[in-house]
């Protein structure tokens, strides 16, 4: 509760006195054109990074491999997006440590010892569950058939169709 009170709360009024300050100092309208340059800046780096980071994924995948480090890349990248969403001078700031990987790497690194420990398993686990609490990871139903992530039929877990059972 105190997170959601300074995310919502305290964050933009930081943000506000900030931009004010900076007003004071180099003026309203050069302090609106220095906001403006930064999100394009910023978009412009998130565009790029986004890319990057897409293709590290597919060519983990295609080495087989799963593309843990990405993700939590793409998942960084997707924070710092958000945060220069909206103006201001410090979620722009956290937003383009975010963007570069080097200042990226150490966020990274906190983020998977968090995952590999755990912590987040309980939130994910509830976020991916289907209907009535039923998982459906790496397959899905259609029918009576179940598919795996290529669509082809997994002949271990073709079901029957009830009226079959029931006889």
């Amino acid at each position: 509760m105190v997170w959601l009170f300074l995310l919502l709360i305290v964050a933009p009024l930081v943000e506000l006195y900030v931009i004010i300050q900076v007003a004071q100092v180099i003026g309203g309208w050069e302090t609106i054109a220095l906001l403006i340059i930064e999100s394009a800046i910023g978009a412009w780096l998130l565009k790029r990074q986004g890319i990057a980071t897409l293709a590290k994924i597919s060519e983990a995948l295609d080495e087989g491999r799963l593309p843990s480090k990405e993700l939590v890349d793409g998942l960084l990248i997707m924070v710092a997006g958000a945060l220069m969403l909206a103006p201001g001078f410090i979620g722009d700031l956290i937003g383009f440590v975010l963007l570069f990987p080097p200042t990226r790497m150490p966020v990274r690194a906190i983020l998977l010892k968090r995952f590999e420990s755990g912590k987040y398993s309980s939130f994910f686990s509830m976020a991916s569950s289907g209907p009535g609490g039923t998982r459906f990871v790496g397959t899905f139903r259609a029918g009576t058939n179940v598919y795996d992530t290529t669509g082809a039929v997994r002949p271990d877990a073709v079901e029957q169709p009830r009226g079959e059972l029931e006889q």
